[in-house]
């Protein structure tokens, strides 16, 4: 998959200015609110198939909005799938491919995202949005170049760091740059939330992006009582004992459903928001995850059927690892209770947002807009989509069109053999058709040859085994 220099919009067969149609109307640019769950799986909401629990808020924003069938991750784990989400590239591309961190004059810290790389929040800014990112980051610590400060937001309250955002009641948080003490005496997505209204309020008479990360379902499972009360007793539980990392949980599938009922009120509660200050139809609302399912801390995707019925979880470039829900919500635009098959994926995020912000690109990406999904028209199909994942020895996924190939333990074998699997009979991939089509994966191969950049950061092919 070759880089794309994508400045003008093409539809069908036309080439038109990427200043849209919001310039001829006195309305104000769009606001734009991405809310990123984290470790959500494909199954976890009750649109999207979950039968023990329902998500009656985000199943209303499904119905009264564009629900995606085909939509992937950025990667199978956080950080470089928030950062292609962030860039508009792939991992082939990307400058953070994993987790792991970096050393900083404050101590450690996730490894850092590049100054030179744009962000969709620097693209917003530079177009007169106000910014913000409240919840998890990951991306580069406090003072480094790759604090969400210096990465385009105007303001940042979270968890600046992931290892800290596994604890739901933490020690502190940040705010900005500066470390605010709470001593775990308070549930972060209740101060996750009052920051993000707070933004909104703030911001009512402008147009703003806030990306709301919020770190359910993550483990640690843990919740206030408040939440997790009418859950306790739901399910047959098996308590978790704790590792020393994660805490011990007795109502581990309680809690697990009442975390995902935070979610999904919080949800309902930035709406109720929006429509008391007439900002509802004029505000693009996209909810998503970052990568499939844990089995962490006494999280059980067997029992919920997280994944929805596809093969594997966070960590697998199998489907149920990269494969995520996402939801459409912008009454003025986009039809109520419309759906797409048509595949899309995080680096597709920022060239929509800046065509929608009439923002023109400047620097090559993999992403393309899926503006004219919104307004229910064809949007560009990519030839192909391209994972890799620099953990567990080492793997590739490709899809194109309808055939998916994986490849493992490159680390071990470089030349490994890639299985391949018929999306369109074959969702779950059960069966490896490899053998049968041999044509088929030497084009996936050459796919996967050329869409990797070797970077002296994350080396791949050039890894020698541990």
């Amino acid at each position: 998959m070759k880089l794309q220099q994508v400045i003008p919009v093409i539809l069908a067969g036309t080439i038109l200015p990427v200043a849209l149609s919001a310039q001829k109307s006195k309305q104000k640019k769009p606001n734009i609110i991405y809310i990123l769950a984290d470790d959500l799986g494909y199954g976890d909401l009750s649109c999207y198939g979950q039968r023990y629990f329902t998500t009656p808020n985000l199943d209303e924003l499904a119905a009264q909005g564009l629900k995606f069938t085909s939509h992937y991750a950025g990667c199978t784990v956080s950080a470089p799938s928030r950062a292609s989400l962030m860039t508009g590239l792939h991992t082939g591309h990307t400058p953070i491919r994993g987790n792991k961190e970096e050393k900083t004059p404050l101590g450690g810290f996730d490894f850092s995202l590049p100054a030179e790389y744009k962000t969709v929040a620097e693209y917003l800014k530079g177009a007169g949005y106000s910014t913000a990112c409240v919840g998890k980051w990951g991306m580069g610590g406090p003072g480094t170049q790759g604090s969400p400060v210096k990465q385009g937001f105007d303001y940042f309250y979270g968890h600046i760091k992931q290892l800290d955002a596994h604890f739901h009641f933490p020690e502190y948080l940040w705010e900005n740059e500066e470390k605010v003490m709470l001593n775990r005496k308070y549930y972060a997505q209740d101060l996750f939330l009052e920051k993000a209204e707070n933004f909104i309020k703030t911001n009512k008479d402008k147009p703003f992006f806030l990306y709301f990360a919020v770190t359910i379902p993550h483990a640690e499972l843990s919740l206030a009582d408040e939440y997790q009360e009418p859950y306790r007793d739901k399910y047959s539980e098996k308590s978790y004992p704790g590792n020393g990392h994660y805490c011990a949980q007795e109502y581990a599938h309680g809690t697990f459903a009442g975390m995902i009922h935070k979610l999904d009120s919080d949800v309902g509660a930035i709406r109720k928001l929006l429509k008391s200050l007439s900002l509802d139809e004029n505000t693009l609302i996209i909810f998503s995850s970052d990568n499939g399912p844990h089995i962490e801390g006494g999280a059980d995707p067997g029992f919920f059927t997280s994944g929805g019925g596809l093969r594997g979880v966070k960590r697998d470039v199998y489907e149920g690892g990269i494969r995520v829900p996402m939801i459409a919500y912008w009454p003025a635009t986009i039809k109520a209770g419309t759906v797409t098959d048509q595949p899309s994926a995080f680096w597709d995020v920022l060239p929509t947002f800046c065509e929608i912000a009439g923002v023109k690109l400047t620097q090559p990406i993999d992403g393309s807009s899926f503006l004219p999904l919104l307004k229910g028209k064809k949007a560009r199909v990519h030839d192909s989509f391209y994972w890799e994942f620099h953990e567990n020895g080492g793997s590739q996924a490709v899809r194109m069109g309808n055939w998916k190939g994986v490849r493992l333990k490159i680390f071990d074998n470089i030349d490994a053999p890639i299985e391949l699997y018929d999306l369109s009979t074959d969702l779950s991939e059960t069966t490896n058709i490899a053998a049968l089509h041999p044509e088929v994966v030497a084009k996936i191969k050459k796919i996967m040859n050329e869409s990797h950049k070797e970077d002296p950061n994350w080396p791949f092919y050039t890894k020698k085994k541990d």
